[in-house]
């Protein structure tokens, strides 16, 4: 496997993800070897951030919950105090295959994006919402897409790589309210390429 040329950080946001967050770090570590990888605990109740620590990350805790966009606003400035080049954002529920990670990066650092998304409904995959979220997100994906003249499939995923520019704007705004789907609107106002 040919390592990436860059300092690779993978963020994994996790709220009670006991269950799922030691594999979702071993995934990680076996498909990203040369990626650090930090868990930002969302002020979980249950055994999250001792199951990340043991499985090898580096550990950041929210006192409280605090929610997505702050979580992962966390992560951003451990990234943009670190010097990362990349930063990729993998929920700790286990949805996104850690075997995607090289292909979000290679994408990036390509030139051909400050963001790339990845989609749950694109290739391979057994994601399914309920009827009630698969609706929502049609409606997000529609009106994302028009706003930002790129289709966008699944404007809510977790599964991302920001470049250094988005690691250092995000370190300063995330929005908070629907954070997956406002960060695309705001990186197309500011002029990040997105895909």
């Amino acid at each position: 496997m040919k390592e990436l040329k860059v300092r690779l950080l993978v963020i994994i946001p996790a709220f009670n993800e006991e269950a799922a967050i030691g594999g979702v770090v071993a995934s990680v570590r076996r498909h990203a070897p040369e990626a650090d990888i930090v868990v930002v605990n969302d002020g979980s109740a249950d055994a999250t951030a001792d199951v990340a620590g043991r499985a090898g990350a580096t550990v950041l805790s929210h006192l409280y919950n605090m929610g997505i966009g702050a979580t992962m606003q966390t992560g951003y400035k451990y990234a943009g105090r670190y010097g990362y080049d990349v930063a990729v954002q993998v929920d700790g529920d286990g949805q996104h295959p850690a075997e995607s990670i090289r292909f979000l990066v290679e994408t990036l650092i390509k030139g051909r994006a400050d963001l790339v998304v990845g989609s749950r409904f694109l290739g391979e995959g057994d994601y399914k919402p309920s009827l009630a979220r698969s609706t929502g997100m049609a409606i997000f994906s529609r009106v994302v897409s028009a706003v930002i003249k790129v289709k966008v499939t699944d404007t809510t995923s977790g599964f991302r790589a920001a470049g250094k520019r988005c690691i250092d704007f995000f370190s300063s705004r995330y929005p908070d309210d629907y954070p997956e789907v406002e960060s695309l609107v705001l990186l197309h106002k500011k002029g990040f390429s997105i895909m």
